[in-house]
């Protein structure tokens, strides 16, 4: 079933990391498998922000001799990004098994990437100037106190809650996904891709690389492979509609913007808030009220429809 949310502020910045923590635990009876945060914070000139894993949480939970190897991939991950001539900065455990690296790098960020994904083990979950992507095991409200997400400053986010039917119950299978390996761009989704094999092909062909084999996947390397051919996101919106087969519901975020698109049956639940300021959507309105203390008015957007929206 799994739930999407997504909310952007415009002109100024908030605190995403509380709202979208409301919005996703309103939506925990959708999947209360997994919780997924893509946050939007403000970029630091050309210093890069990445988060990795080097382990699932139920090696650690089930008390394997993990540690050891725990830090001997974090110890791969620094003597590589070192070799490649990138600077860390600052460095974050955020939890036993998942850091936070803000780094420079005057070097191709792709070479980079696919340097360390090459390491056992080692998965980047995001990697960019103004996006942070946090997933794991849990409701929201779990996954953002063990990630210390209150308080997150940005501008906009998109979120996901997961019930796991055709795949295991991990951090890989978790939502959002990272568009690998451009910079920002993250989609959640609900629903399915009949086609996703076949366009998986063509982007592979392409040159492109994927980590899982999950269609949200899919829609975000698709939609950045064509952001960076030139395309608007909108235009690349748009043309997903027809090219992309199955019934979804999906929204997407890069560095400053904010979309959504239904697939022309509209099987997939989306409600919508639009203020001046602020929008707010969600795959039920439960979710979009969780943030507000006085009556709104919500509306469902219609079949075939995208929308995008400006930080």
């Amino acid at each position: 079933m799994c739930g999407i949310a997504g909310l952007i502020h415009r002109g100024k910045r908030a605190d995403i990391g509380r709202e979208m923590t409301s919005m996703l635990q309103a939506l925990k009876h959708r999947g209360p498998d997994s919780t997924g945060f893509a946050l939007y914070g403000a970029p630091d000139g050309e210093k890069h922000i990445m988060r990795f894993k080097v382990a699932e949480q139920e090696e650690v939970a089930k008390g394997f001799d993990i540690h050891h190897q725990i830090r001997a991939r974090k110890k791969a991950v620094d003597e590589r990004m070192a070799e490649l001539g990138a600077i860390i900065h600052q460095e974050e455990e955020a939890t036993e098994y998942a850091y936070r690296y803000v780094f420079s790098h005057a070097g191709d960020l792709r070479h980079l990437a696919d340097y360390l994904e090459d390491l056992d083990d080692v998965e980047i979950l995001s990697l960019g100037k103004a996006l942070e992507l946090v997933k794991d095991l849990g409701d929201a409200t779990r996954v953002s106190k063990q990630y210390d997400l209150g308080g997150f400053n940005g501008s906009h986010a998109i979120g996901h809650t997961r019930m796991a039917t055709e795949s295991d119950v991990d951090i890989r299978s978790a939502h959002p996904y990272w568009a690998y390996p451009f910079n920002d761009v993250a989609v959640v989704h609900n629903g399915q891709l009949t086609n996703y094999w076949g366009s998986r092909r063509a982007l592979e062909r392409r040159g492109h690389r994927f980590i899982s084999n999950c269609d949200s996947e899919l829609i975000a390397v698709y939609l950045a492979d064509a952001i960076d051919r030139g395309e608007d996101l909108e235009e690349s919106m748009r043309r997903s509609i027809d090219e992309l087969d199955g019934v979804f519901t999906y929204l997407v975020a890069t560095s400053d913007k904010l979309g959504m698109a239904k697939d022309v049956m509209a099987a997939k639940p989306m409600v919508l808030y639009e203020s001046d300021e602020f929008i707010a959507m969600a795959s039920e309105e439960v979710a979009i009220r969780s943030i507000f203390p006085h009556e709104i008015d919500t509306f469902d957007p219609y079949e075939g429809e995208v929308r995008v929206w400006q930080s």
